[in-house]
């Protein structure tokens, strides 16, 4: 991977780790789930005008809008909302990853590997210690919401899957036409039918200005912006080389919400979070697979002259230009 293309990546990762903090000021304003409404209302219209209809059977579409939208979403923002700290929901909505690896073999007959046994075992490890820490100073609620969450984001994943859209910016782009109507409902129901307009209305005050520009991040920067440039790299190197810059989501939104939200977590929460997020690496396969390729690049003998020690920039090592590692994920 080019250097330019490193950044991006990590730009990604930047964007969608600030995008926690956006939703706790976006809190500060309006009710959850019409937040949640709010973020794909923002999205739905343009996307309806002018994006095409990706050419994916209807259950899929509906089926990710729900899990991914609706689920995800609804159930993380409730959650801050509810005392979730944004820093720690960073990282434990990350068990998406080892949820969607059981989901598939649960749903799809996918075959696990003792690997990613080995780390779902460890993920569900470090989301215990962070329950068990936080049982004794906060609800488990919102953290019980949190995990939810990630479930709905492995359905989302699971119905993504099964799509297998030609164009995937497109089809993430039309999901957000599903959740507005089932966010707006329950917005509703639980937090009343006028509560989110009038809060709306309220936003274009002197004071309600922060919570328009946490919408706009969430919904523009982090989903366009960051999901566009996401994609492009997904189309131009393998999946094994990209995903593992989202790595790098938990540990901006911890140290974004520390800077900037003075949370303080405490030292079995960010062990916690360690475990969970080594978890994720070692059951999606990076881990194990960095560590024979650092392995394989110490022992291979050194060219004189040859410039250089690791494979062709852009070129993951241990791969050819052919690698089907390109259709994992």
């Amino acid at each position: 991977m080019t250097a330019r293309d490193r950044s991006l990546a990590v730009l990604v990762a930047v964007l969608w780790g600030l995008n926690f903090l956006a939703v706790r000021v976006g809190l500060d304003h309006f009710p959850p789930f019409f937040l949640a409404a709010l973020r794909y209302l923002v999205l739905a219209v343009p996307v309806v005008l002018f994006v095409p209809r990706p050419g994916v059977p209807l259950r899929w579409l509906l089926g990710y809008g729900l899990g991914f939208g609706v689920a995800q979403f609804g159930l993380l923002f409730l959650a801050i909302d509810q005392g979730m700290p944004s820093g720690l929901a960073s990282v434990v909505v990350q068990a998406s990853a080892p949820f969607t690896a059981l989901l598939g073999a649960l749903l799809l007959r996918e075959r696990v590997t003792g690997r990613q046994l080995a780390g779902i075992g460890l993920a569900v490890a470090g989301m215990v210690v962070i329950a068990v820490d936080r049982a004794g100073t906060a609800p488990l609620l919102p953290l019980v919401l949190t995990v939810l969450a990630a479930l709905g984001w492995a359905v989302g994943n699971l119905a993504s899957r099964r799509a297998n859209p030609e164009y995937p910016l497109r089809f993430a782009l039309w999901m957000a036409v599903v959740p507005p109507v089932p966010l707006l409902a329950l917005s509703a129901v639980m937090e009343g039918p006028g509560t989110g307009w009038r809060a709306l209305g309220s936003a274009f005050g002197p004071d309600g200005w922060p919570s328009l520009v946490a919408v706009v991040f969430i919904a523009v920067v982090g989903s366009v912006v960051g999901s566009g440039i996401w994609t492009a790299l997904l189309k131009r190197y393998p999946a094994g080389v990209v995903a593992p810059f989202s790595m790098l989501v938990p540990v901006v939104g911890m140290a974004g919400a520390w800077l900037a939200l003075h949370e303080r977590p405490t030292g079995w929460a960010v062990a916690g979070g360690v475990v969970v997020v080594a978890g994720v690496l070692l059951g999606t396969g990076w881990l194990p697979r960095f560590l024979r390729e650092r392995t394989r690049a110490a022992a291979a003998p050194r060219v004189p002259g040859g410039g250089g020690e690791g494979p062709p920039d852009g070129q993951p090592a241990g791969t050819t230009g052919t690698s089907q590692e390109t259709k994992r994920s």
